[in-house]
């Protein structure tokens, strides 16, 4: 018997042995992923300085490690408007396709801006490695992170009106064989056939999301007459850390871009008081036109909130532009005028990041006070400052909060609060 389980055990030696491709795989679900190298690049365009386009440079870098990839090397290129065949200069072309030949874990490089079809097939042929924009990244990142049957929907569809305009470019391959005989008719005809396939599909799509629209609609008429508020905020600011210590739940948050696709809503009671909480999506800059459109049903969250609460990463060196990516969505939507309250997140982070190991505390102080002046006087809103990591203030949150609240339902449900008086 020992004999018996001796070769046994040997015999699972050797065969694990022999696979060692197979370690660790009790520990995963699925095949394990192969982490890609990418290269970003960014053109500094008119009007735009090298800062801006590095900072944007360094999302994109977010974006791709989100999605799983690594950043190997960056390159910039100034030009007064992008070429329209390769979107930077031949010059650059070559530095990068140099760089890739001389780092084989390159397969990957990731432009900061939307290419045409035509762009994408002329630079994969020369580079030789997969050509991914900007766009086209977020939407990778929409489709790993949708759960739901209207999320899952919503990123589908932007996905058919992106691929749309491009089919001509990635179809260029047939071009080549134009010689031969009967290719040329075809390979048009094939076009025009992915072309109806797609309309049919972004058709069929819409009608599929106005029936789940439908439903939404009827379920937010079961909810009673509830004030309801909406924490709206650039993407990774911690609208579901926040959401999170409010609601007492356990929303899923993450440190990465859009760790929160699909709306989720919480009833939260404050004393007696009942009010119902959504957390959204994030916005961000350069965020696809087709991409906002499709989502726009998810936002109907926000559209009906009776109050906007706007999470601003304080920490965040541009987080003034963040909040105007924010407000220039929120104007879009039509909700702007909405009553809101700014909630300046992070305030672990922002001392963390800019304030000295040997700065005393009255000094803290005072900067932290002119800070918070400063930003009061810009932001004619409501605004706290707080850390929902640390629940720092979030006592002062929820006085504010409560006091907002109460003074929406007194205008628009009278008889709730004498009931809970």
């Amino acid at each position: 018997m020992a004999l018996k389980n001796s070769r046994h055990k040997t015999k699972n030696k050797n065969k694990e042995s022999n696979n060692d491709w197979k370690l660790g795989e009790k520990e995963r679900v699925g095949l394990k992923k192969k982490t890609e190298y990418a290269v970003l690049v960014g053109v500094i365009q008119q009007n735009q300085s090298e800062e801006l386009v590095q900072e944007y440079l360094d999302e994109l870098e977010f974006l791709a490690e989100t999605a799983g990839a690594k950043t190997s090397k960056r390159f910039v290129q100034k030009l007064s408007q992008p070429d329209r065949r390769t979107f930077v200069g031949s010059g650059k072309l070559d530095e990068i396709l140099r760089y890739i030949e001389n780092h084989e874990e390159v397969s990957l490089v990731i432009f900061d801006d939307d290419l045409t079809g035509k762009q994408t097939n002329i630079i994969e042929e020369h580079l030789k490695v997969k050509i991914v924009d900007r766009s086209s990244l977020i939407l990778d990142i929409f489709a790993s992170r949708a759960q739901t049957a209207q999320a899952k929907t919503q990123v589908e569809l932007a996905q058919m009106q992106y691929m749309l305009p491009r089919l001509r470019g990635l179809w260029t391959h047939l071009e080549r064989q134009r010689g031969g005989i009967g290719m040329r008719g075809p390979g048009e005809k094939e076009i025009e056939t992915d072309r109806r396939i797609i309309r049919d599909k972004i058709a069929f799509l819409k009608k599929k999301l106005e029936k789940i629209d439908q439903q939404n609609v009827t379920r937010r008429k079961t909810r009673g007459n509830m004030i309801r508020v909406s924490l709206v905020g650039y993407t990774n600011v911690g609208k579901s850390t926040l959401m999170n210590v409010i609601s007492k739940s356990e929303v899923f948050a993450e440190d990465k871009l859009f760790a929160t696709l699909d709306t989720t809503v919480r009833k939260v009671v404050f004393g007696s008081m009942p009010f119902l909480l959504s957390d959204t999506v994030g916005f961000i800059r350069k965020l696809p036109h087709h991409l906002v459109e499709s989502f726009k049903s998810t936002l109907d969250e926000v559209r009906e909130s009776d109050l906007m609460l706007h999470v601003v990463d304080i920490a965040h060196p541009q987080f003034d532009d963040h909040i105007q990516t924010v407000n220039k969505t929120l104007t879009d939507l039509g909700v702007i005028e909405k009553p809101t309250m700014m909630i300046f997140n992070k305030m672990d982070m922002y001392r963390d990041k800019y304030f000295d190991d040997y700065v005393d505390e009255e000094t803290r102080t005072t900067l932290e006070g002119e800070l918070k002046e400063k930003l009061k006087n810009r932001y004619e809103h409501d605004n706290v400052f707080i850390s929902a990591l640390k629940k720092e203030n979030i006592n002062v949150f929820r006085e504010k909060l409560t006091t907002l609240v109460k003074d929406l339902y007194e205008i628009r449900y009278p008889y709730q609060v004498k009931h809970w008086s």
